[in-house]
């Protein structure tokens, strides 16, 4: 039965995720959240550990939360559900790629999803934050200020180095910095 709904959890994570892994986790937080594999504390460090592993972080987190579930037979049947899906969208752009770029209307959906895209991305993130930093289930609305420390620090590295017009960070060097200020704040 836990291979069934991992299939069908996924399935859908996998047909209804436009814009990437960002754009995924807030169904996939929905999906883990109405079958009750994970608490939302498992989720979040879950979260964490596949934004910091190679690989795209939706296959990531099917392939965690499946070995979670149905160890490696669950991992298996999530990750090959999420990916299933956009296999076959894939095979069909190929075959359609000329006429559907042409099209207006395909055009016009795609505009549209890129703004939608934008704003669960952004949404993921405010609801990140605001998990790191308030503490979950004790009442209080008192910030945990290690956590805030910790997010001030990679917030000011990441806009003061593109304000002064520096190169970007990668995502690996965001990564690599919140460990060493975790390490120092955390101990």
């Amino acid at each position: 039965m836990i291979y069934w709904e991992l299939f069908i959890g996924f399935l859908k994570v996998g047909l209804f995720s436009f814009g990437g892994g960002y754009a995924a986790i807030p169904l996939i937080r929905d999906v883990v959240m109405s079958y009750g594999w994970l608490s939302e504390d498992m989720l979040t460090y879950m979260i964490a550990v596949s934004e910091s592993t190679p690989g795209p972080i939706m296959v990531n987190l099917a392939t965690y939360v499946g070995i979670s579930q149905g160890g490696m037979p669950g991992a298996l049947v999530a990750t090959f559900a999420a990916v299933l899906p956009a296999f076959f969208i894939i095979i069909g752009i190929i075959v359609f790629l000329q006429h559907l770029l042409t099209n207006p209307y395909v055009n016009a959906v795609l505009q549209g999803l890129k703004s939608c895209v934008t704003g669960i991305i952004l949404a993921t993130g405010v609801h990140m934050v605001s998990k790191n930093c308030l503490p979950a289930g004790s009442g209080s609305l008192m910030p945990d200020l290690r956590a805030v420390a910790v997010t001030a620090v990679l917030a000011g590295v990441y806009f003061g180095l593109r304000a002064w017009g520096k190169k970007k960070l990668s995502p690996i060097q965001l990564i690599g910095i919140s460990a060493v200020v975790g390490m120092i704040v955390y101990r």
